[in-house]
């Protein structure tokens, strides 16, 4: 090698790049730019995620930084905050939490929230950008805005009513205004204190589990989240699918149903609870009297699936996102089944199945002349200040008959309320209708049955829509008269009168 020169060195003498080192520069350049492209996909496009992961407690921390927003009842408050001195710095408490827990839900610092607790959860805690003066500034600052309230559509007489009727039993109770869709009661038994484990500690953690492992399933929402077999309740939606199709044209004519009344494509007769409904050709008033299962079994059939299925849908049945805004569970009614099938499914058996709150909306739907309006829990939203977020007003679900159809169905339940099953719900002064169910439960129906009632009522003389219509369901007692006239109309009674006043 000439003295003076370096290995390496550029034609000027000006030291070089080796391969290898443009090399380990490209791959630098390489990795600052994943970089780059990671912290962008992690920072913008994954932001949201990553906020609303379970597994970032600084949502938590945020959320019980300051106190929640209440949920009211009328003007008075149901929940409310209380600091703990701990990591988080308050937690959520409830006046009557048992009472209320069906419409509140809880909010638990290591649980999360559940109803409208955690529908409204963003209002509740102050992040809903509609609190906010300046939107953009104070997303910008993630500055928490005092939480909102959310105002229910729930009467506390007829929430008192409901909890009071039910006691010990395992059932539920929906009772809505018909003209509005407004809920004025949601009830669920047995219940729980959401404020036992609102907050984080040992003590919080020792009641969750003990209500986990509670067989009677006291979180168990069973006016929203629990569809049963509805029986002979449905036959309010057969014989208004028989009125407005044509199928039966005077309530009080014979309608051709024969006896026995062979399941189609069987040999099985569909039988009666009763000896009153064993003469053939009964008429639709007379069979729902007595609640003659071969009559609307039949009248089902001649209706036809396709117009069974419609009529049931305009009630809310199949409807699998029904918010009031929280999410009930999707009450059915098949969509293919043979004749016997549809016979079955007719007086509320086969596969059918109802959550309370779509009972109460058949009676709901009756009573408001066969319109069937969205039901709702929320009456309106406010800033902590009182002013309006949003204000709620009511919308029609669907029109399931003719007003002309809805008044003949309306005298078939004052009749059952008057001369058949469901007696034990009549109420001085006030015209009540209704419909008894005692829907057939377990293996080979060894079960206890469920008693179901569902009903409206208004003040004798008025021809304003009914400002109440009940659905209630037992689902386990101890009563040794398990009917729906004899468990569930007392308790729909009770509700009624609180909302009528009497």
């Amino acid at each position: 090698m000439a003295p003076g020169r370096l290995r390496g060195n550029g034609p000027q003498g000006r030291p070089g790049i080796s391969v290898t080192g443009r090399r380990a520069g490209t791959f630098c350049l390489l990795l600052t730019v994943a970089l780059c492209v990671q912290a962008t996909r992690v920072q913008v496009f994954r932001a949201d995620e990553l906020d609303h992961n379970p597994a970032n407690q600084r949502l938590t921390v945020e959320r019980y930084s300051q106190p929640r927003g209440d949920i009211l009842v009328g003007a008075d408050s149901v929940t409310g905050s209380e600091p703990t001195g701990g990591r988080y710095d308050y937690k959520r408490t409830y006046t009557d939490g048992p009472l209320y827990a069906a419409v509140t839900g809880y909010a638990s610092q290591a649980y999360g929230n559940t109803q409208l607790e955690g529908t409204e959860d963003d209002l509740l805690s102050g992040t809903d950008s509609r609190l906010a003066s300046w939107a953009v500034w104070d997303a910008v600052a993630r500055r928490q805005n005092p939480g909102g309230d959310v105002h229910t559509t729930i009467d506390r007489a007829a929430q008192e009513a409901a909890m009071r009727g039910l006691g010990g039993q395992q059932g539920a109770v929906a009772a809505i205004e018909p003209a509005t869709g407004r809920i004025l009661a949601l009830a669920s038994t047995p219940s729980y204190d959401p404020g036992s484990f609102a907050g984080s500690s040992a003590a919080d953690q020792a009641a969750w589990n003990r209500l986990q492992a509670d067989t009677d399933q006291p979180m168990l929402n069973r006016a929203l989240r629990q569809t049963y077999p509805p029986g002979s309740t449905f036959k309010v939606v057969t014989a208004a699918a028989a009125l407005q199709n044509g199928v039966v044209t005077d309530p009080g004519a014979p309608t051709g149903a024969p006896h026995p009344y062979v399941l189609p494509g069987t040999t099985t007769p569909l039988v009666n609870d009763t000896s009153a409904c064993d003469e053939p050709g009964q008429s639709l008033d007379t069979a729902m009297v007595n609640s003659c299962n071969s009559v609307m079994g039949y009248l089902g059939v001649q209706v036809g699936l396709d117009e069974m299925v419609e009529m049931a849908e305009s009630f809310g049945f199949n409807d699998p996102k029904l918010d009031i805004p929280v999410r009930p569970a999707r009450s059915t009614f098949d969509t293919r089944m043979n004749q016997s099938q549809l016979a079955l499914s007719s007086i509320g058996q086969f596969d059918t199945a109802a959550t309370p709150l779509v009972m109460a909306m058949v009676a709901a739907g009756v009573a408001n002349n066969g319109t069937v309006m969205r039901p709702q829990l929320v009456d309106k939203l406010t800033k902590q200040d009182g002013s309006t977020v949003q204000l709620m007003r009511p919308t029609a679900y669907r029109q399931a008959m003719s007003p002309g159809v809805a008044g003949q169905v309306q005298r078939l339940m004052t009749d059952v309320v008057e001369n058949g099953t469901g007696r034990n719900a009549r109420i001085g002064g006030a015209v009540v209708g209704g419909k008894t169910g005692t829907a057939q439960h377990g293996v080979d129906n060894a079960g206890t049955p469920y008693a179901w009632f569902i009903s409206w009522a208004k003040p004798a003389g008025s021809d304003a829509v009914p400002p109440v219509a009940v659905a209630v369901v037992i689902a386990d007692s101890d009563a040794t008269d398990v009917t729906g006239g004899a468990l569930a109309a007392p308790i729909a009674r009770s509700v009624m009168r609180a909302v009528l006043g009497g």
